[in-house]
């Protein structure tokens, strides 16, 4: 089969924004295959912009890879350390969804171009972050982790990195899955002294009423007990065979439209320039792994934020100790960091009630450190790819990581 071909495009399109950062676009994307350049070359460079290529290693043994964008193009600090940036993307892409457009619409250029110090995240799995100390990508072991995994050693080790390089305190910029795993963090005490602010942009912590009939679906098929033995793989390749057939399956399902899946999947993004999927699908997607595509889809079938569920209580047991795995205490977040919070009207993944959900868990923060955002006209994707997101949302993350900058 192959993949990005009629019916398989289309699939592509879906598996990358269930859940997930997806496309970025309008202009700037470099047609050469990025997998031999790498991020700051196939994304940074070509614009002008000094980018360094770095690798951060996890307490497991994963090597991630990061970029870093130290200057903007026009701007000169005479050698003031600036305040550093981590930028998160989401599942089944990685940092080169931010860096599709042109330099004046994509986040991370826009915050390099105001001075800040801007570094781009890759979570394991991705391409350029598939080498670990010992294992292999070949190797089942390789893919033994979700999303718990990357609040335990991905964000640590990037967060451990960036501190030791600037001796600032961080602000965080996080989509989608980007938001769920510092949600967690923050929720389990970890990262808080090295954070100066915190922006989410599509916040998923809850999922339990999200509007696309073909992601619940989804969700309510990848279970633990059979999904591995289903696809027959531990990773979860969206250019991939298994992959591929599982998803077609789907769509043959009762009330399961696949004619506009992006759409369907996403909610009706309003402001998509028409060539960013053939630009997006030059680019991405990426694997993740399987387990992770387990355990998002178990916020949407259990209606909480919770560690990794075996879906045997001998297992539970083993790993946690107890026969349900613990939850993530979102009640524990500290009310004094600084919250910006930006979601859609028309988004099908951070459906309102859901994003409700949390804004009422957050309602005892500090009034002062809480900023909340509703864009009503905005899907999933316009977050990252509408060619307004620069007017309509990162003027004002800018501002917001500006008040809230170091003193």
């Amino acid at each position: 089969m192959t993949y990005f071909r009629g019916f398989s495009t289309a699939v592509a399109t879906v598996v990358l924004v269930v859940l997930g950062g997806c496309c970025g676009g309008g202009h700037g994307v470099v047609d050469v295959p990025t997998e031999e350049l790498g991020i700051c070359s196939s994304g940074v460079t070509i614009h002008g912009y000094k980018c360094q290529e770095i690798q951060v290693q996890t307490k497991d043994g994963y090597i991630l890879s990061v970029q870093r964008i130290l200057e903007g193009r026009y701007r000169s600090d005479n050698g003031v350390k600036k305040q550093p940036v981590i930028i998160q993307h989401g599942v089944l892409v990685d940092g080169m969804t931010w860096l599709l457009n042109s330099p004046e619409q994509n986040l991370p250029l826009i915050l390099a171009d105001k001075g800040y110090d801007v570094w781009i995240a890759n979570t394991r799995g991705t391409r350029f972050s598939r080498h670990h100390t010992s294992l292999d990508p070949s190797s089942p072991a390789f893919w033994d982790w979700s999303w718990d995994e990357l609040v335990t050693y991905d964000l640590p080790a990037v967060f451990d990195h960036v501190s030791q390089e600037t001796g600032h305190k961080i602000h965080y910029i996080g989509h989608s899955l980007g938001t769920l795993i510092l949600i967690a963090s923050l929720a389990e005490g970890k990262l808080v002294e090295q954070l100066q602010s915190v922006a989410f942009l599509s916040p998923i912590a809850y999922l339990s009423h999200m509007t696309t009939v073909i992601g619940a679906v989804a969700a309510r098929s990848l279970l633990p007990q059979v999904v591995t033995k289903a696809l027959g793989v531990e990773e979860f390749n969206p250019k991939g065979k298994a992959v591929g057939n599982f998803l077609k399956s789907l769509c043959i399902r009762p009330r399961v439209d696949c004619y506009d899946l992006l759409s369907a999947f996403t909610g009706k993004n309003c402001c998509l320039n028409s060539s960013t999927v053939e630009l997006f699908l030059k680019n991405e997607p990426q694997s993740t792994s399987t387990k992770n595509m387990v355990h998002l889809s178990q916020i949407v079938r259990y209606g909480v934020l919770a560690k990794f569920n075996y879906g045997r209580m001998d297992y539970n047991l083993r790993h946690y100790g107890r026969i349900n795995p613990p939850l993530y205490d979102l009640s524990k977040i500290p009310r004094d960091i600084p919250i910006f919070i930006s979601y859609g009207g028309r988004d099908a993944l951070s459906d309102l009630r859901d994003v409700g959900h949390l804004l009422e868990i957050l309602k005892s923060h500090d009034v002062d450190k809480l900023t909340v955002q509703y864009i009503e006209n905005y899907a999933h994707a316009d977050f990252i790819m509408g060619i307004n997101a620069n007017n309509d949302v990162y003027k004002y993350v800018t501002a917001f990581i500006t008040k809230h900058g170091s003193v």
